[in-house]
């Protein structure tokens, strides 16, 4: 007995997809690491982000950088929802609504706002607007987000 075995993790099809769809991605909690990590990597050594002593004015806690926030939900959507099927990421309007910070749990919602097949090699356009929200449900970062995604293979 002959079965094909369907692949683990992979992303839509823009077949697959609706305008008006929605979809929660799993949450995850910043941690002290992620923020050291991120910010030695990516060299954002920033006062606010390095020195603990530094005076934040109103804000409390240990800010992470927005570019953090925006990475850690992109890779979600990169394993749930375009691994795979995701050819390329076009165009990207993001707002910082709150602070995020260390300790804090962020997950997104995201909504498919636009579909458009291409002409050529069985692709769309897909158009998506992601809410980002922190463990108490405060909205703190907002992006429309469009990208090129693969269709099925047709069968011939």
């Amino acid at each position: 007995m002959t079965t094909e075995a369907k692949q683990l993790g992979q992303g839509f099809h823009w077949q697959d997809i609706q305008v008006g769809q929605r979809f929660v991605t799993f949450r995850r909690t910043i941690t002290e690491t992620d923020l050291v990590n991120f910010i030695s990597v990516t060299g954002m050594l920033e006062t606010i982000f390095i020195d603990t002593t530094f005076e934040r004015g109103a804000m409390q806690g240990r800010p992470v950088p927005g570019a953090l926030t925006y990475g850690l939900i992109e890779g979600f959507i990169m394993q749930g929802m375009v691994q795979g099927t995701g050819l390329a990421l076009l165009e990207v309007h993001k707002k910082m609504l709150a602070p995020v910070r260390v300790g804090d749990t962020i997950w997104a919602e995201i909504e498919i706002t636009s579909l458009r097949p291409t002409s050529k090699n069985n692709r769309a356009i897909v158009g998506s607007r992601v809410d980002v929200k922190n463990q108490d449900g405060t909205l703190v970062m907002t992006y429309d987000v469009t990208r090129m995604l693969a269709g099925r293979e047709t069968q011939h």
